[in-house]
């Protein structure tokens, strides 16, 4: 990069900042290595791409298979420990994550798809490094050194030339700080909308999965609930064509109470600006990142139109978790989405809590398949069951439940602004069109 630093600045490369050990940037080990044959319930952490992300967020420090202790020290110089940076070396590049020093283990593997770079502590803070590889600019100067053909591939080669703007280690450190800052309030966002997206699911389970209300008031027990609301639920459970439905209630299908894929782009019809939603960038329930595209330049697979309240589920690899509930106007999904759009704006929470439900996405997991890109059809999303209560009950669910999601989206909102200013404090913290203390004062006056 040929961009002007600040005085006592340099451009460098991220090899020149590698810890000085021969083994400071690695690739992870061979496939048949690290294969699912070496899995087990418990042991040693391997990252893979559902860990990583590009939107920031430091890492994803959950949703991991692991291999033993014995494998994970014969796989040792793929091994990952606090403050090591993680990339995904095929398929959607650009992620980026750091090894948090809270890190819930005390050393990770790395997948055949990763590649991992110790930073030299003594000329570069790990976290500012984070920051500026995560940073948009560098996302896509990473994605345009796409070496691969079917599937986008980078490799150590590219890793170790990505320029990196050495600034005085003081410097990083505050600047790190300042943008930390940021993601700690971005993080604790996360954590609460995790607690309120639990309170929402639980909620389902127990109502149209469980039938807890029924089964309390069949044994003479208290239900918990407002009395309005118990009402609504019978005290009896019966059994039909082998299953258990509560008395009154039946089996239904997501196609009951929604339309599948009803609204797509033609080439005429295709706006002139289209804000794309694609499934690399939406994860278990998070829609991370919206691309912007002029018509002539979005992607051939820009044609789901996609309204507030619509839900939207992966069909390609829908273990993955690409599924959100849509809380604005004017996005394109991806042809890779099932598109369920309720029938009514009751059917909005229900539609989303069934369709994502973990159980659920593990069916679509496990009915996928192709060998390169496991998918089912939308209609098997569609085919989803659920228990048709009656009306008064689903239209009470939504009541109780629409504020829950909606403090999600409002949280979700405010962190995505949050994470709008942090980049673009960055780049101008590093030209030096802003000086530290007056970007520390920006950051508290926010939060």
């Amino acid at each position: 990069m040929d961009k002007p630093l600040p005085m006592s600045w340099a451009w460098t490369t991220l090899g020149e900042i590698a810890d000085p050990n021969s083994r400071a940037i690695v690739s992870g080990p061979f496939g048949s290595n690290i294969g699912s044959r070496f899995f087990v319930e418990y042991g040693v952490p391997v990252i893979r791409g559902n860990n990583l992300t590009l939107d920031a967020s430091r890492f994803v420090d959950d949703g991991f298979v692991f291999v033993t202790e014995e494998k994970a020290d014969e796989l040792g110089n793929c091994d990952a420990v606090v403050d090591d940076l993680i990339f995904t070396a095929a398929g959607s590049l650009g992620q980026v994550g750091i090894i948090p020093r809270n890190a819930k283990y005390s050393r990770y593997i790395i997948s055949n798809k990763q590649l991992r770079a110790r930073i030299d502590r003594a000329r570069a803070d790990p976290l500012f490094a984070f920051y500026w590889l995560s940073s948009p600019e560098m996302v896509e100067y990473i994605q345009q050194r796409n070496t691969g053909s079917s599937v986008p591939l980078i490799n150590l080669s590219v890793l170790r030339t990505l320029p990196f703007p050495l600034a005085p280690l003081s410097e990083q450190t505050a600047i790190a700080q300042i943008l930390g800052t940021l993601d700690d309030k971005i993080e604790l966002n996360r954590r609460m909308n995790e607690t309120l997206e639990a309170m929402a699911r639980a909620l389902f389970k127990s109502w149209f999965v469980d039938f807890d209300p029924v089964r309390a008031k069949a044994e003479g027990r208290e239900t918990g609930l407002p009395k309005d609301i118990a009402d609504l639920f019978p005290n009896i459970v019966e059994e039909m064509e082998g299953e258990e439905i509560p008395l009154g209630w039946r089996s239904a299908t997501l196609s009951e109470f929604c339309s599948l894929n009803s609204e797509v782009w033609s080439k005429a019809s295709r706006p002139d600006n289209i804000d794309y939603v694609d499934l690399s960038n939406t994860k278990w329930g998070k829609i991370e990142a919206i691309t912007s595209y002029a018509e002539e330049d979005a992607p051939s697979r820009a044609q789901r139109i996609v309204r507030r309240g619509d839900t939207i589920v992966g069909t390609v690899r829908p273990g993955n978790g690409s599924y959100a509930l849509i809380s604005q106007d004017g996005l394109t999904g991806s042809t890779g989405f099932a598109v369920l759009r309720p029938q009514r704006a009751e059917y909005n929470e229900l539609t989303y809590l069934a369709a994502t439900a973990p159980d659920n996405i593990d069916r679509l997991a496990h009915l996928a398949d192709g060998a390169a890109y496991p998918a089912v059809r939308p209609e098997v999303v569609a085919a989803t069951k659920v228990s048709k209560a009656g009306d008064n009950l689903i239209k009470t669910f939504s009541r109780v439940c629409a504020p829950i999601l909606a403090r999600i989206a409002a949280s979700e909102g405010k962190s995505r602004s949050l994470a709008n200013i942090r980049d673009t404090l960055l780049p101008k913290l590093i030209s030096g069109e802003l000086r530290v203390k007056d970007a520390e004062k920006r950051v508290e006056a926010l939060v």
